[in-house]
């Protein structure tokens, strides 16, 4: 029997008693850890830890033609960059199929929330608009790098700012104190669930990840009345039951509060 199936047996063995290996229950994060403030290129950067995860992103701002069908709203666009120095598993040169997805989830949970107010990055309809771009890089990769980035690009935006614009030049390094068009209540935060067996988790370990045969990242946001579902991607093939799904949903409003009470800390 082979090394990684020996401990997919195991992790189950685990589960069924409702361990994980280092300890925690199977809806439990590891911790999590902001930096904001860590490049000082940027119009807003943040790095974010969970447990030894870690992932930094940025936020630069351009200007561009806005799109034809909508002439008076801005951009985003959201990249991530993989790096062997996070994993050995990445290699050098153009973006993988794992970069190009884990960018999607992040600009999915962050358009579908309609967090930042496109419609006010509008610097003369028809002809120019500010572009948002949000740069993803992890930096070791010890599972669950969709949570983490997800996370990491909300905290760049929340603080970043415009830099200065004079006479149709933008003066890139010098900042102003004017934030992003942001609305505070679509905070999205995406948690994504992992299924080993008939045993559903949360913020994987690498180990546990290979170890799954499916999973689903879920985007939450928070509002007057409650917390809703915007966003939601499934990976292969391997089915879900209705009550597997609803059963995430329910768990992704419990750790929507854990995550939230982190990013709360964020000045």
């Amino acid at each position: 029997m082979e090394l990684a199936e020996i401990t997919k047996n195991r992790i189950k063995a685990y589960l069924a008693k409702g361990m994980r290996f280092d300890g925690r229950k199977p809806m439990e994060y590891r911790e999590i850890t902001i930096e904001t403030g860590v490049s000082k290129k940027a119009e807003g950067s943040a790095k974010v830890r969970i447990g030894e995860t870690e992932v930094w992103a940025g936020v630069k701002l351009g200007t561009s033609i806005p799109f034809g069908d909508s002439p008076a709203s801005g951009t985003l666009m959201v990249t991530a960059e993989f790096s062997p120095m996070a994993s050995e598993k990445f290699e050098r040169g153009p973006p993988s199929i794992e970069s190009i997805e884990l960018a999607r989830i992040v600009d999915r949970g962050i358009r579908e929330s309609d967090l930042i107010d496109l419609d006010k990055l509008c610097i003369k309809e028809g002809e120019k608009v500010w572009t948002v771009f949000v740069d993803i890089y992890p930096i070791n990769d010890a599972g669950n790098l969709a949570d983490a980035s997800a996370l990491a690009a909300i905290v760049a935006l929340k603080t970043a700012v415009f830099p200065e614009y004079e006479n149709d030049k933008i003066n890139f390094g010098v900042f102003t104190t004017k934030h992003l068009p942001l609305k505070a209540e679509n905070f999205p935060f995406t948690m994504t669930f992992h299924k080993i067996g008939d045993h559903l988790i949360v913020d994987p370990t690498v180990e546990e990840e290979e170890a799954a045969e499916t999973h689903l990242t879920i985007s939450v946001s928070s509002s007057k009345k409650g917390e809703f579902v915007h966003a939601m991607q499934k990976a292969k093939d391997v089915t879900m039951t209705v009550e597997e799904v609803n059963s995430i949903i329910d768990n992704a409003v419990k750790e929507f509060k854990v995550i939230k009470a982190a990013f709360d800390k964020v000045k």
